[in-house]
C-alpha cells in the first residue's frame, strides 16, 4: 500500500499528530504555522502522509511568491525559525527496508503535491538533525548542504553542568555580585526590550532582522504556557540585556537576543543570563540547551565555551541553477544567526 498526501485544516487533528512525532519543534504546531504564514504573506499547506488510515509524517509547506515566481519554504524566510519541514511518525517497529520505502514515498508526494498545487520554481528547507535520514532529498534533485549547531547537555546537573564550562565562564557566573543586577523572566515589555535591542544591534553591523515584537508576542500568547520565555537582566531597574528562550519539554532554544549590551557593564551580562536559562530548564528537567546555530566563527568563540556537542542541521534546496541563483542574489533564503 502506497503513501497518500492528504492537507489537514482541522488544528486539533494536526497539533495531535505533530504531538506523536519524535521529530517535531514549536514552529510546527498549528498556532505557529498560521502566525508565521500571517507575518510573511505566505499560504502555509498543512501535509499529511497516510498509509491507509495509518499517518506516518507532517510536512508543513509555505507558498510565496516573488513577482511571478512561485516559491516553497519550510520554515518561511526572515523569520529566523529555529528548523521546520517534514517530520516523520509510526515508524519504530517498522524493518529498515520498509522505513525506507514509506519515508521516500512521503517526501516524493508532498513534493508532486506541491508541483500540482502551485508549481514553485524554487524550494528551501531548513531540517532539524532529529530527521535522520536525507537521502530521499537527494533522490529528488535536492541540493543538500550541512550547517551547525550547538547542545549543551542539561542532564548532568548544574555543578557537573558549570565544572564543564570554560575558566572565564566559570570565573564571569561565580564571581559576579548578584546584588548588582537582577535576572527575571517577563512578558510583553521584555519581549520588546529584546527584539529591539536585537534589531539595534544587527542595524550597526549592517544585517537584516526582520524579527518584531508583535510576532514573538503572538508566539507567545498563541503556544502552550512557557514555550516562549523572556529573560531579562536589569541593573538599578535599567534593562540591560536579555535573551528569549523557547521550551519544547525535552529542549530549551537560544533563539533570541544574548547580543552586546547597548549599555557600558562590567557584568558579564550574556553568560550570566544563559547561565541562569540552563539552570531554570534543568529545574524543569530539560534535556538539552540548543545554543542556535555554530556557523558563525566569532559568536562561536563565545558558546564554544559552555563546552557543548556540535551537531549538524540541514538545508535542503530545489530549483534550477538560475533560480537558485536569484533566490541566493536576491536574499530570499535568510540564514540562520
Amino acid at each position: 500500500m502506497g503513501v497518500e498526501i492528504e492537507r489537514v485544516k482541522e488544528t486539533e487533528t494536526w497539533n495531535r499528530l505533530v504531538e506523536r512525532s519524535p521529530q517535531t519543534c514549536l514552529f510546527h504546531r498549528d498556532e505557529a504555522l498560521s502566525i508565521q504564514a500571517d507575518h510573511t504573506g505566505a499560504d502555509v499547506h498543512r501535509l499529511v502522509g497516510y498509509v491507509g488510515e495509518e499517518p506516518i509524517g507532517v510536512f508543513p509547506l509555505f507558498e510565496l511568491s516573488r513577482g511571478p515566481v512561485r516559491l516553497l519554504f519550510s520554515p518561511p524566510p526572515e523569520l529566523r525559525v529555529t528548523y521546520l519541514g517534514p517530520a516523520l511518525l509510526n515508524g519504530g517497529g517498522l524493518k529498515q527496508r520498509k522505513r525506507e520505502r514509506r519515508q521516500h514515498e512521503f517526501i516524493e508526494g508532498c513534493f508532486e503535491w506541491a508541483k500540482s498545487a502551485f508549481n514553485p520554481r524554487y524550494g528551501h528547507l531548513r531540517i532539524h538533525s532529529c530527521y535522520e535520514d536525507i537521502r530521499p532529498f537527494l533522490w529528488n534533485d535536492c541540493e543538500v548542504t550541512p550547517s551547525y549547531t550547538y547542545l549543551v547537555d542539561l542532564t548532568q546537573g548544574t555543578d557537573d553542568l558549570l565544572m564543564s564550562f570554560s575558566r572565564d565562564a566559570r570565573s564571569n557566573i561565580r564571581d559576579a555580585a548578584e546584588a548588582s543586577y537582577t535576572i527575571e523572566e517577563g512578558g510583553r515589555t521584555a519581549i520588546y526590550d529584546i527584539v529591539e535591542q536585537v534589531d539595534r544591534r544587527y542595524a550597526r553591523q549592517g544585517i537584516s532582522y526582520h524579527v518584531t515584537p508583535a510576532f514573538v508576542t503572538e508566539l507567545a500568547n498563541s503556544l502552550p504556557e512557557g514555550a516562549v520565555r523572556p529573560y531579562t537582566l536589569r541593573i538599578d531597574g535599567e534593562f540591560i540585556g536579555g535573551l528569549i528562550a523557547l521550551d519544547d519539554g525535552e529542549t530549551v532554544y537560544r533563539w533570541q537576543g544574548g547580543v552586546r549590551s547597548d549599555t557600558s557593564t562590567d557584568v558579564p551580562v550574556n553568560d550570566l543570563l544563559d547561565w541562569h536559562v540552563m539552570t531554570e530548564a534543568i529545574d524543569r528537567d530539560r534535556s538539552a540547551y540548543d545554543l542556535v546555530g555554530a556557523d558563525n566563527p566569532r559568536i562561536n568563540r563565545y558558546k564554544a565555551k559552555f563546552n557543548p556537542e556540535l551537531v549538524p542541521f540541514y538545508n535542503v534546496e530545489h530549483g534550477s541553477t538560475v533560480t537558485t541563483t536569484l533566490a541566493r542574489a536576491y536574499q530570499w533564503v535568510r540564514r540562520l544567526a
